[in-house]
């Protein structure tokens, strides 16, 4: 049964505990679609401040990141109805792991890599069983004429959709949460694929090249893709925007 002792705003405060960049990008623009506004913290310490001031309804933790002590401290001085559901991260996506981190109090665990609508519906899930009810969900997010529609996983331009593989659809959505900023090969294979796969040296490279082919890119001139010689790419804005522009619609 939904707790409703206590009510979330619309959207709700979602405090992201995850000290990389790259990672931390993308559950912050998933989270984004209407359903919560978000604060990422690098370590515990920040992590602390942000509790104090600013009272999140709901945390992410890659739980690599002091896991242990973070869900002490978001149950610290709170009845039981009212502390914070908790989301954890993990890489290592064994029983024992998932099974250790709900003794510890977590709501739910994502093994990564993950598909971003996977961690919607796991946020939005874990909301509805604590507060009951919850903001409506944005599912689109625009920049210039593409829009990425996370809900129903595809991809428009020019009012055409584009018929992506789920890969395609995950390394556009890393790219486009990242937006103007390098992501470097090994990044991106890290988060698509995991720290301990063994790729093909020109994986990325492949697949980048088949992704700008469906968006119509050519890599001479990039309208969304950058090539960064020698290190890796770059989300571009369309012209007439800047980076960062990405917004819901």
């Amino acid at each position: 049964m939904a707790k409703t002792t206590h009510q979330t705003p619309t959207p709700a405060r979602a405090l992201l505990v995850i000290d990389q960049p790259t990672l931390a990008g993308v559950v912050e623009l998933a989270l984004n679609h209407g359903t919560c506004t978000t604060r990422v913290a690098a370590n515990a310490q920040q992590a602390a401040n942000v509790l104090k001031e600013w009272q999140p309804q709901l945390a992410v933790i890659d739980m690599d990141v002091g896991e242990a002590e973070l869900i002490e401290r978001l149950e610290q001085g709170r009845p039981r109805a009212e502390r914070v559901p908790v989301i954890a991260l993990t890489r290592r996506g064994d029983l024992k792991t998932k099974l250790e981190a709900f003794e510890r109090g977590v709501d739910d665990i994502l093994t990564m890599p993950f598909a971003p609508e996977e961690l919607v519906a796991r946020a939005l899930a874990v909301m509805r069983r604590s507060y009951g009810e919850i903001g409506v969900l944005t599912p689109a997010l625009k920049v210039g004429e593409l829009e990425i529609d996370i809900l129903h996983r595809c991809v428009r331009t020019g009012g055409h959709e584009l018929q992506l593989t789920s890969l395609e659809q995950n390394l556009l959505y890393l790219l486009a949460a990242n937006a103007g900023k390098l992501l470097k090969r090994d990044e991106i294979l890290d988060y698509l694929w995991g720290p301990d796969y063994a790729a093909e040296s020109n994986v990325i490279d492949r697949h980048i090249r088949n992704l700008r082919a469906k968006l119509q890119n050519d890599w001479k001139h990039p309208r969304y893709i950058e090539t960064v010689p020698g290190q890796g790419y770059r989300f571009m804005p369309t012209s007439g925007g800047s980076a960062g522009m990405l917004k819901s619609s």
